[in-house]
């Protein structure tokens, strides 16, 4: 297996955005044959609106340009594509003005508008904002991003949507269990019958 990250930091969806000058750049919609097609993923992870829904990017906008990523993909490859919904933050102040047009209530507006992408054109979708509402503790001290265990809680999301949805991943596993011994016996286990008080 091979693992292409392609994530930069304070990277928006589309150059029409309008942080995109102060943004990680390129932005997704000109990066994505150098930075996925050219890779042929099997699976592909797209996580945006966070940023974006700071960066004052209209939720229109995000959406055509979230549901033309996935068209332009799907027009040479066929991978799996998971939709990771924006993720949580706790702090929306900063002393960069181009950086504070969200709350809380507009990264669910996003995080909303991406699992409508997904349900649109048959991608998976993983909600975050909910794995850490009100857990200011997974959160780096900047408030934006994940810490050490934060990133866990994401890793195991989308795992867990995987799990749930790629019996793929249980193939080997599968076909391995008839040959397997039972790590129990089921028969000799009992509930102790307990005396009344």
């Amino acid at each position: 297996m091979q693992l292409f990250n392609s994530g930069l930091g304070a990277n928006l969806v589309t150059r029409e955005a309008p942080a995109y000058p102060h943004s990680g750049r390129p932005a997704a919609d000109e990066r994505l044959e150098r930075d996925v097609i050219r890779h042929e993923p099997d699976l592909l992870i797209l996580a945006y609106g966070l940023n974006d829904a700071r960066g004052g990017t209209s939720l229109p906008l995000f959406i055509a340009t979230l549901a033309s990523l996935i068209n332009r993909v799907r027009e040479r490859l066929d991978p799996l594509i998971v939709i990771v919904g924006s993720f949580y933050a706790c702090r929306f102040r900063y002393d960069d003005p181009n950086w504070e047009h969200a709350d809380l209530i507009g990264l669910r507006q996003f995080s909303d508008a991406s699992r409508g992408v997904a349900e649109d054109h048959d991608c998976l979708f993983v909600e975050m904002i909910s794995a850490f509402d009100g857990a200011d503790w997974l959160m780096h001290y900047d408030g934006v991003h994940a810490n050490d265990l934060g990133h866990q809680v994401i890793a195991d999301r989308i795992f867990g949507v995987l799990a749930a949805n790629c019996t793929c991943l249980a193939t080997r596993t599968k076909a391995l269990e008839p040959q397997i011994a039972p790590w129990r016996d089921e028969s000799t286990l009992r509930t102790p019958i307990l005396p009344h008080a």
